[in-house]
């Protein structure tokens, strides 16, 4: 098994790694968040052990990197000192999947690693999903009820704000800004994208997907 330690604090750092050698785990240690997130780049860990009080980055703020921008679906056990309901919650929102206090048992954390290897890397990390449409955010798929669905590069970008948002109305204003930027295309360039976003999804299906609210905006919806 191959760990990372993340954790501002040297003797903490020292001892769990003397520790996890001894029980045949290689390991990596990292003092801060960013210098995490340069490692989780470049190399494959089993389990991540992330304190949460670092500088340069927290571990609430590394954790939402690593699952939302870097998508690595890793096990994360957070290992801390904060330790009030709040901070619990706001650890597994951000995508941590155990927490333990200090101070800890070494062999407490041992096992807790082990079952968190087992269970293995996190399904929900780097999809998009919404009723029967999806999308991998790694690769940038799009599928409904498993179905590869072909769509060009403005569509996808639309699909994906309309897909984070559902079932939400996205405005006709969101949508111009997320694909366009300042620079506002013409009505008809918009209306086409839409249509054809519609037409990709739809085919083979008998119940349409994108709703389009006239005065209001765009949505995917489910029934």
């Amino acid at each position: 098994m191959k760990v990372l330690i993340v954790d501002d604090t040297y003797s903490v750092v020292e001892t769990i790694v003397d520790y996890l050698e001894l029980e045949g785990m290689t390991v990596d240690c990292a003092y801060n968040g960013e210098s995490a997130l340069t490692l989780i780049k470049d190399n494959h860990y089993d389990v991540i052990v992330m304190d949460i009080m670092m500088p340069k980055l927290d571990g609430i703020s590394t954790v939402k990197k690593i699952r939302d921008e870097l998508f690595c679906s890793t096990p994360i056990l957070f290992l801390t000192a904060k330790d009030t309901l709040n901070d619990k919650i706001e650890a597994f929102q951000s995508g941590g999947d155990d927490f333990l206090n200090k101070p800890f048992a070494m062999e407490e954390l041992c096992l807790r690693l082990q079952a968190l290897h087992r269970r293995g890397p996190r399904l929900d990390v780097g999809n998009l999903s919404f009723a029967d449409l999806s999308m991998n955010l790694q690769t940038n798929e799009v599928f409904r009820a498993d179905q590869l669905i072909k769509l060009s590069k403005i569509q996808r970008t639309i699909f994906k704000l309309l897909l984070k948002n559902a079932p939400a109305i996205v405005s006709k204003e969101a949508v111009i800004s997320e694909v366009w930027g300042e620079e506002s295309p013409s009505s008809d360039s918009l209306r086409s994208h839409i249509y054809g976003l519609r037409s990709a999804l739809d085919k083979g299906f008998e119940t349409s997907r994108l709703e389009t609210l006239h005065g209001q905006g765009y949505r995917l919806k489910n029934d």
